[in-house]
């Protein structure tokens, strides 16, 4: 006897699996669907990480603890992956059951049988019978080896990206310093005589950019991946890059402006897809005090920059920062990044320090 209910509910999870490997592995650009076990999981594993992360102090052990989400998460999506597609073929096993040898008379038989079909173990102790369930049975098997293939060309696609996101993000220390700030590299660049190769620099990180918008829609859970070096991330580095621009656009006199244009309208369009993917809004705030500005300018002064008047330099400032402030700061205290300057968590001592 066929049990339709079963058929039905074994159809589902596989086509459920199917289009959520579908969308996180093979589609290249983010899927609005709110009704995948990947996109879900994501969200809410997260928060349940975060709170753990948040009761443990700024420092090493809070880091090692949130670098080993998305690695996790990945190898759990698999697993998870897996079972499901276990459970959908078990139920037409289950369904079928009378068309094996020996018969499948219950649930825990028709997983196993599933188990070792999906996995292509084959032992042989039970066996398909008929047409149907013989192609039932090549189907689970070319679906599992599809499923775990397609997760590994993820992986290496994820840790290439990861990588190639990582080399100016580390680049980045001896310039801009750790946790990176926009001020310093203006300071690092003319102290060290190389301000002829600034706008290079921001052509490297327009490339940059670009690329990480790319991989980030492509793949989201590549913001969960952390930098591998003590007080970097990518969401500081590209706040600290977009800030130079902002003051060599606005503060700074005398210096080319063109490539910190391009970089800017690029870094613009990277936070806000990225940003809106999570569902945060700009608000339109500076997230910068007039008091902290003046500082940022005494700074560039005394290296030797000449500067824009300080009432036209404030006004250009905040309407050009006002674009991605509010959206930058979100993702950084999404992904509890540590804190910069202007970026992330400006409550901590030893980043107003640092100002």
């Amino acid at each position: 006897m066929i049990h339709v209910a079963e058929i039905a509910g074994g159809l589902y999870l596989i086509a459920f699996v199917a289009w959520d490997v579908f969308n996180t592995v093979a589609l290249p650009r983010p899927t609005p669907s709110v009704y995948r076990l990947a996109r879900n999981l994501t969200r809410f594993a997260w928060r349940a990480w975060c709170r753990q992360g948040r009761r443990m102090a700024l420092g090493d052990r809070r880091e090692r603890w949130l670098g080993a989400f998305a690695p996790l998460l990945v190898l759990v999506l698999l697993v998870a992956w897996v079972l499901l597609l276990i459970t959908g073929f078990g139920l037409i096993d289950l369904a079928f059951g009378a068309d094996f040898n020996p018969p499948i008379q219950s649930i825990g038989t028709a997983l196993y049988m599933a188990g070792t079909g999906l996995l292509t173990i084959g032992f042989g102790d039970i066996v398909p019978t008929v047409a149907l369930t013989r192609a039932i049975a090549i189907v689970s098997a070319g679906l599992g080896l599809g499923t775990v293939a397609l997760v590994i060309t993820y992986l290496f696609s994820l840790y290439g990206s990861f990588q190639r996101r990582e080399v100016l993000v580390t680049t980045l220390d001896a310039r801009a310093g750790a946790p990176p700030s926009g001020v310093a590299l203006l300071e690092t660049y003319q102290r060290t005589g190389m301000l002829d190769e600034l706008p290079a620099l921001f052509g490297e990180w327009e490339r940059w950019a670009a690329e990480v918008l790319d991989s980030h829609l492509a793949y989201p859970i590549l913001g969960y991946f952390r930098s591998s070096h003590d007080h970097e991330s990518w969401v500081a580095s590209l706040g600290a890059m977009l800030d130079a621009a902002v003051l060599v656009l606005t503060t700074v006199e005398g210096q080319p402006r063109g490539r910190a244009e391009m970089l800017l309208a690029i870094g613009v369009h990277l936070v806000e897809d990225v940003s809106s993917f999570f569902g945060f809004a700009n608000d339109g705030r500076v997230r910068v005090e007039r008091a902290e500005y003046e500082v940022a300018r005494g700074r560039l002064e005394a290296a030797g920059f000449r500067l824009e008047g300080p009432e036209v330099g404030w006004i250009l400032f905040a309407q050009l920062r006002a674009r991605y402030a509010s959206r930058l700061n979100e993702l950084a205290g999404y992904w509890m990044t540590p804190p910069a300057l202007w970026i992330g968590d400006r409550s901590h001592e030893a980043h107003h320090s640092a100002l």
